[in-house]
């Protein structure tokens, strides 16, 4: 059988894939994409470095996908070793050279011309190595070792496992987002935190130096129009006044300039921001609502795996992830929820500018739960204390503390989005533990954004919100006492199937948790059934958000608005936009 593949799999530049500027939010001029050809070796976990290798792999792909040129497993007791020479251009000359990793799963060591440069844990969080010392004009090698347990170890990972079924997907290891090189001076911007207040009409700009400065100015734009300029220091509150408020239907964003100098010598960025505001408030009723900009504001989303055929959690080009947030919102949804997975930057700048809402996943680790606790229980609405470790896999102290160590770094990372509405730590019990009390401290870390503290199930009474997931089964509303006066959002429903021949991972293999429809008229009639019976009448009782299972199919599982390889519209076209417009407060 014919593999399957996107429109993108022949657009990717196998020189130089995906080497667009990866951070668009702290944006300089002199850098180098290392993505591209690398030899690997695949070793004993225990071996050192590989005298000879085994062939070519292409990153930022991981090794289990077909765009890697390698489409091999990478098992717990292995290591898979990159090896690729780059060269120093003149433009680096006399900066301080910082090599960015935006990716790697798991545990990995780089060595760079036969010296460590540095070791990291984590799989889904950005990191960099100062390699000033340690590169050479002209060419250079750099070296990366990378372990990978999956599902055998606790880690977070989201739905990888080494043999796929069901809604448990191919495993990503390695490098599997760009890796580049950044020249700074010797005093540098090192990063920026942006907090827009549309209430006092100014934007909130911390900057963090490294090394010293005589000075730091910003100078912000409206489109080409300069509106401020001036020196400001490490933290600045700079007016924005009569601001443009940044919204799905308007996702105007500002610009602006960070100049640091140090002796005459400049280090400068350029960044964006955009002023909005979430907040909840009550209706007309006394209902809670979500609210945009101090206005209630109904949110109409998909859940969004971020899957690639061919690439895994890679996306294969930079137009391939705007595909999937471009045709969303075409079609008359305004938000994503990202799920089990962090994208790189320049996913949540296509968000920003396009102007999608993004409720964003931590990813899950731990073992998935007792099929009582994971399905019996939560349809009928009981909820178990999520501070039985043991129940939910989550007995070690380190374990827990990595997963709170990672969760406020991707909180880090990512706090500058604009799009970016909600965090939701944990998601039906997998490797729950202490939701209420990580939620409240995630709420008191960024008061700006919503929580969905446990999505779908074993509600611990948390901010913000109860959080409904419904599947096969009605849509009913809850219950004022299990709401406890918090906005409700059906944060996962719907899925429902359908098999298009000649679009299917594997022919014959379906997962089938959810209801079946034979054909597009089918599943699109029952659609409008589902959201004009049971979700508009819904929206009047307290409903403020609706997450419907899914952008695309993922694997076997064939519950997607389009075919995985993204060539099929499985739904009437007029019948998602004629739903989408019915959806409001």
């Amino acid at each position: 059988m014919e593999k399957m593949r996107t429109p993108w799999f022949d657009k990717v530049d196998k020189d130089c894939p995906l080497s667009e500027y990866p951070r668009p939010q702290l944006e300089r001029d002199c850098w180098l994409c290392l993505n591209g050809s690398y030899d690997y070796a695949i070793t004993d976990k225990s071996a050192g470095k590989p005298e000879k290798y085994d062939g070519k792999i292409l990153v930022p792909y991981a090794i289990e996908s077909e765009l890697s040129g390698v489409q091999k497993a990478l098992l717990p007791d292995q290591m898979l070793w990159y090896r690729r020479v780059f060269t120093r251009g003149a433009e680096f000359e006399g900066k301080r050279i910082l090599l960015h990793f935006t990716s790697v799963d798991y545990k990995c060591t780089v060595w760079v011309n036969g010296k460590e440069a540095g070791k990291h844990t984590g799989g889904y969080i950005p990191f960099t190595f100062d390699i000033t010392d340690l590169v050479n004009s002209g060419e250079n090698e750099l070296v990366v070792a990378v372990t990978d347990p999956t599902d055998k170890g606790p880690q977070q990972r989201g739905k990888q496992i080494l043999k796929p079924m069901g809604f448990w997907y191919t495993a990503t290891s390695g490098i599997w987002q760009t890796v580049w090189l950044e020249g700074v001076e010797e005093n540098y911007i090192e990063s920026l935190k942006i907090l827009p207040d549309i209430d006092s009409g100014k934007v909130h700009i911390d900057v963090k130096a490294a090394g010293e400065y005589d000075s730091i100015r910003i100078s912000v734009f409206e489109g080409d129009k300069e509106i401020f300029s001036g020196e400001t220091g490490e933290s600045a509150d700079i007016p924005v006044e009569n601001a443009r408020l940044w919204s799905p239907e308007d996702p105007f964003l500002y610009t602006f300039t960070v100049t640091l100098t140090k002796d005459g010598a400049s280090d400068k960025v350029k960044s964006y921001f955009g002023m909005r505001k979430f907040s909840i408030m009550k209706d007309g009723k006394g209902i809670p609502r979500l609210a945009l900009n101090n206005k209630p504001y109904f949110q109409r989303g998909l859940l969004d795996q971020g899957y690639w055929p061919e690439s895994g959690l890679t996306a294969p080009t930079d137009e391939a992830m705007i595909f999937d947030i471009a045709e969303m919102k075409r079609l008359g949804f305004n938000m994503l929820r990202k799920h089990i997975k962090k994208e790189p930057a320049r996913w949540y700048y296509h968000c920003d500018r396009l102007g999608m809402l993004v409720w964003q996943d931590m990813i899950s680790g731990g073992k998935a739960l007792n099929p009582v606790y994971a399905g019996v229980y939560p349809n009928f609405n009981i909820h178990v204390k999520d501070n039985q470790y043991k129940v939910f896999h989550r007995e070690k102290p380190e374990w827990r503390e990595e997963f709170k160590k990672e969760l406020f770094e991707l909180i880090d990372s990512l706090y500058n989005s604009v799009s970016i509405c909600c965090w939701v730590p944990f998601n039906e019990g997998w490797g729950q533990f202490d939701a209420k009390e990580i939620g409240e401290k995630v709420k008191a870390y960024d008061p700006s954004r919503f929580v969905d503290h446990a999505s779908g199930w074993h509600d611990q009474k948390g901010p913000d919100f109860k959080s409904i997931h419904k599947y096969v089964l009605p849509v009913n509303p809850p219950t004022a006492r299990r709401t406890r006066g918090r906005p409700i959002v059906l944060s996962e429903f719907g899925g429902y199937q359908n098999s298009v021949p000649g679009h299917l991972w594997k022919e014959g293999k379906t997962f089938g948790m959810y209801l079946k429809y034979p054909d597009k008229d089918s599943l699109s009639e029952h659609y409008r059934r589902l959201h004009f019976n049971q979700i508009k009448p819904f929206i009047a009782k307290g409903l403020c958000a609706t997450v419907y299972t899914q952008v695309s199919d993922v694997e076997c599982e064939l519950n997607g608005i389009f075919t995985y390889d993204r060539k099929v519209l499985k739904i009437h076209e007029n019948v998602l936009k004629e739903v989408n417009e019915a959806l409001d407060f």
